[in-house]
């Protein structure tokens, strides 16, 4: 079965589906959303198969398959994938079918073309799984830039308000990011023997000096996409205006390419250029945890509050990283998927309500848990998943990052603690503006915001809660993925877990 050529087929087959979304009539939209969504629940089915498949303790790289592109520059159509990759695309492969649910109605309330809306999204889930799947660093480079085409459209096109302004913003980050890459890409084939493949860039002798600009190079890129404090300012804009689906996919997944990127390209490759740059990374994420988090309890926007979450978040990600232990690298791939299904959860959940009242500001709700009481209960539940509650997947791997960390950087897990207060702070105040206290009266004036969850929506939310819950009590099956991957990689950066000993004296 392993045989099979997973990747290649989970990545041209979105796009073929884009290609005949597209071309269905414009006055037939519900043909348009049947089509997308069977093809989505395709894709998912095949990525079942591909998890089956997968070997743990086998090769790191498994499903490994090569196409020649460019001979003359060594480029190459490679794919495969290890563990950190494979949660990630099962990520993916989840999601989507589920944001063309959630999104059944999102292009008819824009006025624009359906059919075009939901081929996006399906060219969009061809991006994302082409570059989590690339093996080839040029091929790496070119499913990461084309990624930006559908996210800008979907923005710029069937956003709220801003949305012209929030497209062009995050065309224009993620674009500058790109051209800093495209840099060390052709610096990294100039020194690495004249390849792209990452294998053998693995075990090129790059000079010190240039393997920490090459390192910074991407670094850059990577911490944009995350992104990273503080190049952080246009995922408020970009998640505030986006609708709920694709805001779903860009906190949920495309965000987690910058972080993906960090553990797949800049510690393998530039090993001592990463332990030398560990100390500013560090200091960035738990900047961008405290000041995220601060700025998210002041939000009067419902999507930007979430937009917001997502950056502190990714604090901990990186935290995890750049601790350069395996508890701690674990926990920051696990955190990876955890925050895609939580926060996915809760901008789809926001989506909802945002919908029924037409209106993403905090002060246009209260009390809304009397009208929708299912809705109400949902949205609680992912913000207390969000905000790490013990039993939910993301306490999993929030403590396995604070754990990891504190045995090896005491004051970093320290401060990094505070988010979690803070955390406490900005989502439970956020439910108690939203769904509880004293009525809104112009909430019970409004008929949409009498209707509760439909079963569309229910099967929407039923899949992430229970994942978030099983993933809570029994994280083995992913763990187990992730490990032999995290280790390797913690490897390539020549990292060692601290000694049993060493523990018990950190933790005095």
């Amino acid at each position: 079965m392993s045989d099979f050529p997973f990747l290649s087929v989970l990545t041209v087959a979105p796009l073929v589906g884009a290609l005949v979304v597209a071309f269905l009539p414009r006055q037939r939209p519900q043909l348009a959303k049947v089509v997308a969504l069977g093809w989505s629940l395709a894709v998912l089915v095949l990525s079942v198969f591909m998890w089956v498949a997968f070997e743990v303790g086998g090769d790191r790289l498994q499903f490994h398959e090569s196409y020649p592109w460019i001979p003359r520059w060594g480029v190459n159509f490679t794919f495969a994938a290890d563990g950190i990759a494979l949660v990630m695309l099962m990520l993916i492969a989840l999601l989507v079918p589920l944001v063309i649910l959630a999104s059944w109605h999102d292009a008819e309330s824009s006025k624009r073309s359906v059919p075009v809306y939901f081929a996006l999204l399906l060219v969009l889930e061809c991006t994302m799984i082409g570059v989590f799947a690339a093996a080839d660093v040029f091929l790496f480079y070119v499913f990461f830039e084309v990624m930006l085409v559908p996210m800008y459209f979907l923005i710029g096109s069937y956003g709220g308000h801003q949305r012209q302004y929030a497209a062009v913003k995050f065309f224009l980050y993620s674009l500058v990011g790109g051209l800093f890459m495209l840099a060390a890409v052709i610096g990294l084939w100039v020194v690495g023997g004249k390849t792209f493949d990452w294998v053998a860039l693995t075990d090129a002798n790059i000079a010190t000096d240039t393997a920490r600009w090459l390192f910074l190079g991407f670094f850059v890129a990577f911490a944009i996409k995350a992104p990273f404090f503080p190049f952080h300012t246009w995922l408020p804009d970009a998640g505030g205006a986006a609708p709920a689906g694709a805001a779903a996919l860009l906190v949920g997944v495309l965000d987690k390419v910058g972080t993906f990127g960090i553990l797949r390209y800049c510690l393998p490759l530039f090993p001592e250029a990463s332990r030398w740059f560990a100390p500013w990374a560090l200091a960035l994420a738990v900047i961008g945890i405290i000041y995220a988090a601060l700025l998210a309890v002041g939000q009067h926007d419902l999507k930007r509050l979430v937009s917001y979450t997502s950056i502190a978040h990714f604090g901990f990600i990186g935290v995890g990283i750049f601790a350069f232990t395996t508890q701690a690298g674990t926990g920051s791939v696990f955190y990876m998927l955890n925050h895609g299904l939580a926060t996915g959860l809760l901008f789809l959940v926001v989506g909802m309500l945002v919908a029924r009242r037409n209106s993403a500001l905090i002060r246009d709700f209260g009390g809304a848990g009397k009208l929708v009481p299912l809705l109400a209960g949902v949205l609680f539940f992912a913000g207390l998943a969000s905000l790490a509650l013990p039993g939910t997947a993301p306490f999993i791997s929030e403590f396995l990052v604070l754990i990891g960390t504190f045995t090896v950087n005491k004051p970093v897990a320290i401060i990094a603690t505070v988010g979690i207060i803070l955390a406490a702070a900005y989502v439970l105040w956020m439910i108690q503006r939203t769904t509880q206290g004293t009525l809104n009266p112009a909430l019970a004036e409004s008929p949409a915001m009498r209707k509760d969850l439909s079963l569309r929506e229910k099967v929407v939310v039923a899949p992430l809660i229970a994942l978030l819950l099983v993933l809570g009590f029994y994280p083995k099956p992913v763990t187990d993925v992730i490990n032999p991957a995290v280790q390797a990689t913690m490897q390539d950066v020549g990292a060692t877990d601290p000694a049993p000993t060493d523990v018990q004296e950190a933790s005095r």
